[in-house]
């Protein structure tokens, strides 16, 4: 009964001092409010992170506190050694021919072009040089010659022709 007694009162310590480190809202604020911002408008976000943003800042937080950051650094992972067999004797060596196909990276320029041709971005009617960092990977475009390009009505990338 003694430790029932004991448990108990540590329970209601814990939710008292809970209750006071944490500020209430006031009577007149809007249900579910979190923060007084400094220019007297209410925040009801979840976090304190980014709340009353345009609004300079909060003034008083209402919300339970954050939780404590840790800055433990990730373990490292082993990476597996995959176990390789070795190639049958009879078996012929591989060739370049039979090597697998790669896909271009995502920033490689698109197929197509050539000699005197430039890149079109067709939103923008801009089109670039072969020597501009945007010839051939805007979202959208073709490659044309330059003269075609100009006929369309495109405008030459930071003014300056290719050829």
């Amino acid at each position: 009964m003694l430790k029932a007694r004991i448990a108990l009162v540590a329970l209601a310590t814990a939710f008292v001092y809970t209750a006071a480190t944490r500020a209430q809202a006031p009577a007149g604020a809007p249900a579910g409010s979190t923060a007084l911002c400094n220019d007297g408008t209410y925040f009801s976000g979840a976090t304190k992170s980014g709340a009353c943003s345009g609004h300079k800042g909060v003034k008083t937080w209402y919300g339970p506190a954050a939780a404590p950051k840790t800055t433990t650094p990730p373990t490292p992972t082993a990476t597996p050694v995959a176990a390789t067999k070795p190639a049958p004797a009879s078996a012929p060596a591989p060739t370049a021919a039979a090597a697998p196909k790669t896909m271009p990276a995502p920033s490689a320029a698109a197929a197509g072009g050539g000699p005197g041709m430039v890149w079109v971005n067709t939103s923008t009617k801009v089109y670039h040089c072969p020597t501009d960092r945007y010839y051939g990977k805007t979202k959208s475009g073709s490659y044309m010659t330059e003269a075609a390009a100009q006929a369309a009505g495109d405008k030459p990338d930071a003014g300056k022709k290719c050829f």
